[in-house]
């Protein structure tokens, strides 16, 4: 009941914020894409994403695991070519079912806290060819099975080109020092998402993304494939709800998620 009603406050949120458009507002939500973009939240202004559900099912032949948490992201403009980002998971339950006994276990709990900056590096705005560096750390915050276990640390290189007013082809390269399978030290993980977008009217976007990952865990190195299709639909110039849907392509990938939730500029 928690999340359906972060998402129906959400929805309250951008009702409420309809009326007060106003010039001078540069609001570019990385949801829902896997990647991230290169723009950047103007200074004195706060881009709260939300995603109020978020599931994801992973089935690898023997337990079945169906994790369902909520995210929240704060962007907060430094600059007009940086921010500073917190993103928190404040709910997340795992369901892992033992398909040869039958037997269900359930971990319940809030995630890590993720901390980063943004520093665009072309176009700020989002506009034609935008390109930003972002450097993260993950703090172990989150309870067992929610969150990771350790410290991680990564950068994120997003590069957008607006090819017109319709078109627009994106790649996120992501390289980071990820927590091992067990909790304790980290390894060498990189990710490349490549997206192509298309605007169905002024409000309404359409994504299409492929996102290819190396993780070189120590109990096992595997490549991880995903495919993905998206809905951004912008309400109004400080508002946005959007869906996410995802499907494995590969067997070390998960099976399948879906996300809904969406973005509020202050």
């Amino acid at each position: 009941m928690r999340r359906w009603g972060a998402v129906a406050l959400l929805a309250s949120l951008a009702t409420a914020a309809a009326a007060q458009d106003a010039p001078g507002v540069r609001f570019c939500p990385n949801r829902p894409s896997l990647g991230a973009s290169g723009c950047t939240t103007l200074p004195g202004q706060v881009q709260v994403e939300l995603a109020g559900v978020d599931w994801q099912r992973d089935d690898d032949g023997e337990t079945r695991e169906d994790l369902i948490r909520s995210e929240v992201t704060a962007r907060i403009g430094l600059t007009r070519n940086s921010e500073a980002q917190i993103g928190w998971t404040p709910l997340g339950t795992l369901r892992t079912r033992d398909l040869a006994s039958g037997a269900v276990s359930r971990d319940t709990g809030a995630g890590d806290v993720t901390l980063g900056w943004r520093r665009a590096l072309s176009h700020p705005d989002g506009k034609k060819l935008s390109s930003a560096v972002q450097p993260y750390v993950t703090l172990p915050v989150g309870q067992h099975e929610i969150g990771a276990g350790d410290w991680s640390a990564g950068m994120v290189l997003p590069v957008m080109w607006r090819i017109d007013k319709k078109w627009s082809v994106d790649f996120t390269g992501q390289v980071a020092a990820a927590v091992d399978q067990d909790g304790h030290g980290r390894h060498f993980d990189a990710t490349g998402v490549f997206g192509i977008g298309y605007a169905l009217t002024d409000s309404v976007t359409a994504n299409a993304e492929v996102s290819v990952e190396r993780d070189q865990d120590p109990a096992e190195h595997v490549v991880r494939t995903l495919a993905a299709a998206s809905l951004a639909w912008k309400l109004t110039k400080r508002t946005q709800l959007d869906l996410l849907a995802v499907a494995g392509l590969n067997h070390h990938a998960p099976d399948a998620r879906v996300a809904l939730g969406g973005a509020l500029l202050f």
